[in-house]
């Protein structure tokens, strides 16, 4: 019985492992990773493809265009200038080190 239970559980962390769930990326560790950089349109954006990252950014970006939208909204505003300002602002408060589209390429700060 125990034996069971312990394959189980192995058998579920090596799935975890090798499909990346169970320790999914975070925004902090992607954008340290130089897998994700700040733009100018206030959202996120790939500098290297990988999938894990892609879906950090996915929802990031959702979450942030809600709270554009709302910001907008509130405040009777076009929902470009809330972007752009969330961008500029963005790019201000990114770490040196980290990444940053600049004129439609890639720099570090």
């Amino acid at each position: 019985m125990r034996r069971t239970i312990i394959s189980s559980v192995l058998g579920a962390f090596l799935v975890s492992l090798l499909t990346g769930t169970g320790w999914a990326m975070d925004l902090q560790t992607a954008k340290e990773q130089g897998l994700l950089g700040e733009t100018a349109s206030g959202y996120l954006a790939l500098v290297q493809n990988n999938p894990e990252a892609a879906k950090v950014a996915a929802s990031v970006n959702a979450r942030r265009k809600a709270e554009y939208q709302s910001i907008a909204q509130k405040n009777g505003i076009a929902l470009k200038d809330v972007e752009q300002l969330a961008g500029k602002k963005a790019i201000d408060k990114t770490p040196k080190g980290q990444f940053v589209q600049a004129d439609g390429k890639w720099v570090k700060k």
